[in-house]
């Protein structure tokens, strides 16, 4: 937990807790609570001694496994179009700073986006997302929002977007996606979509996931952070497919120059187990799918929960975590002292001993009564817990998830 300073009382009977709204308190990604592969930690440990860095941008060893694994998923391209850096969000960084002018993002839309486009001096405008998803804009929202901009004397250039959402946890259907990227690319848009949490897909039988890539492939650049579902968060680095035009080819030494000034270099062992684990060999596979299974039954229990308590949420279709809309409970939580979504996160961490960010973290007006809450935290408290979780038929039956469940029902039933 973050550090608290004292307020404006004279004897510190009233505390503002700086993990409220500073950035560098900001809230992580998903928990994905589970230990790290075995398989991955043994890739690790066996390139521990390399001494030279990474080259800016990767190794072409790193950049070749991206490439066949966009493959795999239809994106053909080579090497020369990648880019990688330590975690998504130097990466980001870099692209949104490579391109000129304006950010349009949905909302709401992932905690690190705003503040990068702020760090940059670029206005960022946000559009509203659809009722049945999160994470791509409403197209006819996008144009009017375009339209609005240009007439204030804005240069709108790029638009981020997520098929695969972070915060909502959902998939954007692909005719939505359609729609938003012709609008787009319509008025000019360049387009990044992050889909990081691609491959986390709860039933990947029935969800059809769509990359804008797909669709408009000299428009869109790619962006995923293997900490979706590869590599460990504590490993951080993510890779970027840029479109095979001139363009997009001026825009990545471009993206390449930021990275080496910023000096995010992907550090050797990390790029080693990433690359493994970007070949998708079987360990991987296997608990990339164990995974995505045991947090398809996770969050649909917490989901039952959130709705039980009369409060709101999207069924979650992908990612460890749901985004819940308390707001039909907003006179039971007033009477508890939570009027926004800064106070409801601080109440709902409390209670969860979880991080549970609100949704002003994503965009969202802080009046709004959201929240994010994790399923990580429900698989258990020691690698030992966690890999029983992994391996079990009946997961939500362990006496440790049961118990992890039980509290969070708990917090939620006090509002009822």
């Amino acid at each position: 937990m973050g550090r608290e300073r004292t307020g404006g009382h004279e004897h510190g009977t009233h505390t503002v807790r700086e993990d409220r709204g500073p950035v560098r308190y900001g809230p992580p990604a998903p928990w994905p609570g589970l230990p790290v592969l075995p398989e991955l930690a043994e890739v690790l440990a066996a390139a521990a001694d390399r001494a030279a860095p990474e080259p800016a941008g990767g190794s072409a060893v790193l950049r070749e496994a991206a490439c066949a694994y966009w493959a795999r998923r239809g994106l053909r391209g080579g090497p020369d179009q990648v880019a990688a850096a330590p975690g998504t969000s130097p990466l980001l960084l870099a692209l949104v700073a490579a391109h000129g002018g304006d950010v349009l993002l949905p909302r709401p839309c992932p905690a690190s986006w705003i503040p990068q486009a702020r760090l940059l001096g670029r206005p960022a405008y946000q559009v509203p997302t659809p009722a049945e998803c999160g994470g791509v804009p409403d197209p006819y929202a996008l144009l009017e929002t375009v339209r609005r901009v240009r007439a204030e004397g804005g240069r709108p250039r790029l638009l981020l977007l997520s098929v695969a959402d972070d915060p909502t946890a959902t998939v954007a259907p692909p005719e939505l996606v359609r729609e938003a990227c012709e609008a787009a690319v319509a008025e000019g848009l360049h387009i990044v979509s992050d889909e990081t949490w691609r491959d986390t897909l709860h039933r990947p039988q029935d969800t059809v996931l769509v990359s804008p890539a797909e669709m408009c492939p000299d428009d869109v650049t790619v962006v995923s952070g293997l900490y979706g579902a590869l590599t460990p968060p504590a490993w951080p680095v993510a890779v970027a497919r840029f479109p095979g035009t001139g363009r997009s080819a001026a825009r990545r030494a471009r993206t390449l120059d930021i990275l080496t000034a910023l000096g995010a270099f992907v550090a050797g062992p990390v790029a080693a187990a990433a690359a493994h684990a970007l070949g998708e060999p079987d360990a991987v596979t296997e608990r990339v799918r164990r995974a995505a299974a045991l947090q398809a039954r996770v969050a649909a229990e917490a989901h039952r929960a959130v709705l039980a308590t009369g409060a709101l949420a999207r069924p979650p279709q992908a990612g460890r975590h749901l985004y819940a809309d308390l707001g039909p409970l907003r006179s039971r939580l007033a009477a508890r002292g939570v009027t926004d979504s800064l106070e409801l996160e601080e109440y709902l961490s409390a209670r969860l001993n979880a991080p549970a960010p609100g949704g002003h973290r994503f965009g969202d007006e802080l009046g709004a009564l959201r929240v994010r809450l994790g399923t990580g935290s429900l698989l258990g408290a020691t690698p030992e817990q966690q890999n029983r979780s992994l391996t079990a038929t009946a997961p939500l039956e362990l006496p440790h998830v049961a118990a992890a469940l039980s509290i969070f029902r708990a917090a939620l039933d006090e509002l009822r």
